[in-house]
C-alpha cells in the first residue's frame, strides 16, 4: 500500500481544491468560475453577511478579485449553471449534479426535518395549494404567497410561516428549486422545468448505487485524498451507501486505498489527484469553505483546530465571530475576525492571531491579502484591533 506522508497529503489536498493554481493575470471570466467549481464541486450557502455571503468566498479565495456577477449570473439566469439545493447542507451545485441528488428528493418524507415533514402529513392540501400558486404565478418568494395564518415564535430563528414551511417541503423533495435569492437573500421559487436547462430535466435518474458513485466520485476529485468520513461528509451521505461507493470506485481503479502517516484510517487517493512539487498560496479561506469542511481533516492535515463561533456567546469566544484562516504556501499559518463595516468603508480586523508555525513574514503577507480584499468589496481601507498576537505586527505591514 502506498504510503503518503502529510505534507505530501496536504499538497494533495490544495491542488485538489485549486490553491496549486496561480489566480488569473487578468479579469477572471465564465471559464474561470468553470475550473473552480470542476475542482470544489458545490459551494457552501450561509446567510450571515457581516464580511460577505459565503457562496462568493471560496471564488476570492482562489480567484482574486472576481465579479460577484458571474456567480449570480451562473445561478439566477438562463442558461442556469447552477441550482441550489441540500447538498452539503443548503449549497450551490452544478445542474449537472442534480440527477445524482434526486435520491434525497425522492426520500424527503423520510428524511426531511420534522416542521416540513409534518405539514406534509398533516395539511396535504395546503401543500398543494403553495405548489399551484408557483406553478400559476411563479417565480415567487414566500411572501408574494403567504396566506393570512399565525407565525410561530416558540423557536427562535425558525418561525416561518405555514406557505415558508410548505415551500421548503416541496423544495426538499424537489417539486420546487429556487429560481435566484432576491436582494433580501430570500428565495425566488419556481418550478424545476423553468429553472433547469431542458437536458437535465430531461436527463435519466441514476439508481441510488449509480448515484452514490457519482457523489463519491466528486467528493473525492475535491479531496484528491481522503478518508470515508470525508467522502461522506462532503454530500452528507450515509456511511453505509458512502462506503459502498467507495468500494466500487476502488475496485473500477477511480480510487486507491493509501496510508497517510499519522491517520487511523484508511485513506483513499484520486487517480486523477495531483502531487506538487510546492504549493505557493496565498488566501484567506472563508469558513464554509470546503478546504476546511471536516474539521478533523483540518487538524489532521494542517496541524490548525478550528470551530466556528458565531453561534458562541460573545463572552465565550476564543478567537472572534467571523474567523477566517490564512493560507501561506501550503499551510494555515494565522486567523483573523473580519467584518466589512459597509457604512464607514472599512473592512475591521476584530483580532489576528498566528500559529506557532507560522514564518516572519506573516504579517506583511496577509496585510496584503487584507488589503486586496478590502478592495474587492468596495472599501477603502483596514483598521486593525488590539486583540491577537498578531495584530500590532499587521497594523505595522498595513502602515508600511
Amino acid at each position: 500500500m502506498e504510503i503518503l506522508s502529510v505534507d505530501q497529503a496536504r499538497r494533495v489536498a490544495l491542488a485538489a481544491q485549486g490553491f496549486a493554481d496561480p489566480r488569473p493575470r487578468g479579469r477572471p471570466d465564465a471559464r474561470s468560475l468553470e475550473r473552480v467549481l470542476r475542482r470544489v464541486g458545490l459551494l457552501q450557502i450561509d446567510s450571515v453577511n457581516v464580511l460577505s455571503r459565503a457562496h462568493y468566498l471560496p471564488l476570492w479565495s482562489r480567484l482574486g478579485a472576481y465579479p460577484t456577477s458571474l456567480l449570480d449570473r451562473a445561478s439566477g439566469r438562463a442558461p442556469r449553471r447552477l441550482f441550489e439545493y441540500w447538498a452539503h447542507v443548503a449549497s450551490l451545485v452544478p445542474v449537472t449534479t442534480q440527477p445524482a441528488l434526486r435520491f434525497r428528493m425522492d426520500r424527503a418524507s423520510q428524511q426531511a426535518w420534522g416542521s416540513i415533514r409534518r405539514i406534509a402529513e398533516e395539511k396535504p392540501d395546503f401543500v398543494e395549494w403553495v405548489q399551484a400558486e408557483v406553478c400559476d404565478k411563479g417565480p415567487l418568494t414566500a411572501r408574494e404567497i403567504e396566506v393570512d395564518v399565525p407565525r410561530r415564535r416558540d423557536n427562535w430563528g425558525w418561525n416561518w410561516s405555514d406557505v415558508k414551511t410548505a415551500l421548503e417541503f416541496l423544495f426538499y423533495c424537489g417539486e420546487v428549486t429556487s429560481a435566484r435569492r432576491n436582494s433580501a437573500f430570500e428565495r425566488v421559487y419556481d418550478l424545476p422545468e423553468r429553472v433547469f436547462p431542458a437536458e437535465i430535466v430531461a436527463a435519466p435518474t441514476p439508481t441510488v448505487e449509480e448515484a452514490h458513485r457519482e457523489l463519491v466520485r466528486i467528493a473525492a476529485r475535491a479531496h484528491g485524498v481522503a478518508t470515508l468520513q470525508c467522502l461522506r461528509d462532503y454530500f452528507r451521505l450515509s456511511a453505509a451507501e458512502a462506503g459502498l461507493a467507495v468500494t466500487q470506485l476502488v475496485e473500477a481503479g477511480e480510487l486507491t486505498q493509501v496510508k497517510v502517516a499519522g491517520w487511523n484510517r484508511p485513506a483513499y487517493l484520486h487517480a486523477q489527484a495531483r502531487l506538487p512539487r510546492r504549493v505557493d498560496a496565498r488566501a484567506l479561506v472563508g469558513p464554509f469553505d470546503s478546504l476546511v469542511f471536516e474539521r478533523t481533516r483540518t487538524e489532521k492535515l494542517f496541524g490548525f483546530r478550528y470551530r466556528i463561533e458565531i453561534y458562541v456567546p460573545a463572552e465565550q469566544r476564543i478567537f472572534g465571530y467571523y474567523v477566517l484562516p490564512f493560507l501561506l504556501g501550503d499551510q494555515l499559518v494565522a486567523r483573523v475576525d473580519l467584518k466589512a463595516d459597509r457604512s464607514a468603508g472599512v473592512l475591521r480586523v476584530q483580532s489576528a492571531f498566528a500559529e506557532e508555525h507560522a514564518p516572519p513574514h506573516t504579517a506583511q503577507e496577509l496585510a496584503a491579502e487584507l488589503s486586496a480584499m478590502a478592495e474587492w468589496l468596495g472599501l477603502s481601507d483596514v483598521e486593525v484591533r488590539e486583540r491577537g498576537d498578531l495584530a500590532r505586527p499587521l497594523r505595522k505591514a498595513l502602515l508600511a
